[in-house]
Order: structure tokens, then sequence, then C-alpha cells
């Protein structure tokens, strides 16, 4: 008998080759379809690969429009570089769409690691160990600044004076943070701070052995590992959807609760209305009746 869990499904949004008005009429069609609960971009600052040229958006400016013309849909950046920006300022930033987004704003985070992009960009790209170190001091500084009056953080890479958040979140005690993860060291820094996890190896016994590291590193610091969520990517193929019933399938066998579905911008052939009829659905309903079997 499987195991009832909680489920939650959303998409993702490339900002590359795509308009704000394309893909705002893509969040829009999600935001109307109750099945799906969460919507995302990527975080980057240039199409990567061997065409660099090629459009894209900037994320977070591009989520404020987006949440602005949102009524119901989580929306978040999956994941946020946390070297392209200062964590203090990317606070500002994600409690300004929070209030925005009338309180639904999704606070994804990650390490950062693109060689391509920070070149390009003239930003400096740490060894693993420190990104690792500077992602554990960006969430607990962001922590501090969305739920205290005033910050004083003395950190190894960071350092705030008498620092202010006002207004805060509109999300109390804060929005939920979401840490994009799959080494063992960051795995740490998702036990210390995460509330959900979002990890994207390639398969459902990884994902299972992943997520026992983290359980692991829960115990270790005395969490319980059942209070962080579980999150993974699927690709979809319009011309078989059947496969990403499947691999969905597998992956909330291993453990996910969150399915974020990357999904065409545009949408000429109403993969989100199949997604949800065909897909996301049925497997709730299965999840469901199993749970209440149990």
């Amino acid at each position: 008998m499987m195991q009832h869990k909680s489920l939650h499904f959303g998409i993702k949004t490339a900002p590359t080759h795509a308009t704000h008005e394309a893909l705002l009429q893509v969040w829009q069609a999600a935001d109307v379809l109750p099945i799906f609960e969460h919507a995302w971009l990527n975080d980057h600052l240039m199409s990567l690969g061997d065409h660099p040229t090629d459009p894209c958006l900037e994320s977070w400016t591009l989520l404020a429009a987006l949440a602005a013309h949102t009524q119901r849909l989580r929306v978040g950046v999956m994941v946020t570089d946390n070297t392209y920006r200062h964590p203090a300022i990317l606070a500002k930033m994600a409690a300004t769409i929070d209030i925005i987004a009338h309180g639904r704003l999704n606070f994804g985070i990650g390490t950062g690691w693109s060689e391509q992009e920070h070149r390009a960009y003239g930003i400096t790209l740490p060894p693993p160990g420190e990104r690792v170190r500077r992602l554990d001091e960006a969430c607990e500084l962001t922590r501090q600044l969305w739920t205290q009056p005033v910050v004083n953080f003395t950190g190894r890479y960071y350092q705030l004076h008498e620092a202010y958040c006002e207004p805060r979140p509109i999300q109390r005690p804060h929005p939920p943070f979401v840490i994009g993860a799959e080494g063992e060291q960051t795995l740490r820094v998702v036990a210390r701070h995460a509330d959900i996890w979002d990890c994207s190896v390639n398969t459902p016994e990884e994902y299972r052995h992943k997520s026992s590291v983290l359980d692991d590193a829960c115990a270790t610091i005395g969490r319980d590992p059942a209070t962080i969520e579980r999150s993974r990517h699927i690709s979809v193929d319009p011309s078989d959807l059947h496969a990403a019933y499947e691999e969905t399938r597998t992956f909330i066998d291993a453990g996910a609760t969150h399915i974020i579905y990357h999904v065409p911008v545009p949408d000429p052939q109403g993969i989100l209305h199949r997604l949800a009829k065909e897909v996301a659905e049925p497997l709730r309903a299965e999840y469901d009746k199993a749970g209440n079997q149990a």
C-alpha cells in the first residue's frame, strides 16, 4: 500500500526566448487551474551554452510583474543563485514581492554554479565549500531581516549594521525557504533552514539516497525531517504525457511531495490543461485513495 502524501503540483517556465506577455499568459492560465498551486522562474542572467546572445529576462524583476497579475498561485524563483545578489538586498526584494503578491512568495535559493554567467558578468564564483558557507549565512541573515526589527550580523562573508527590512513580508513568521541542493554539505544547510527541499538528481534511487542524507543531517541537529517537504522537477514532452505521469509517480514513491512541471512558453497546444487532466489530477486522486484505504 502506498503511503499517503499531501501532494502539491506546480509549473516552471524559463524566461528565455519568451516575452513577458507570453509568460504572463501561461501563468494566468495556471492560476485558474486549481490543481496547480505554485509557479516558478529559473535564475539566469543570460542564455547558457552556445547561444549567449539569445534573449533572457531577469528573474526577480519579472517575478514582480507576474506576481502583480496573478491571484492564487504561490510564486518564486527556483532557485535564486546566492552569488548574484547581496543577500540583504535580495531579502528586501523578496519582502517587496511578498507584499505585491499578498503573501504568496516561496523564497527559492541555492549556492550558484554557472561559471559562464559569473565570468560574463564579472561576478566572483567562490569555490564550492565557500558557496555552501555563504548560503548558510545568507539564509540566516535573511531570516533575521524578516523577523527582527533591526539586524546586526557579523558573519565570515556578510556583515550588517543596524539593517532594517521595513515593510517586512506579509507571511508570518516569514515566506517559506525553498533550497535547491544535491551536495551533502549543502544538505546540512537545508536541514538548518529549509521548509521545502528541491533536488534534481536523475533517478528515484538517487533521490531516496539524498533524502536519507538529509534525514541524517536533520537528526544531527535535532530537527524532525518530516518538517521539510520534498520537491522534484519533471520535464514535459507534449507528445507523451504518459511519460510525465509515470516519472512523476516514481518520484512521489521516492518521497517527493511537490512536483514542478517544466512547461513551454507560449502554450499553443494547451499542455497546461492536459497536464491537469491527464497527469496531476489522476495522480492526486490515486494517492488520496491510497491514503483513505491505509
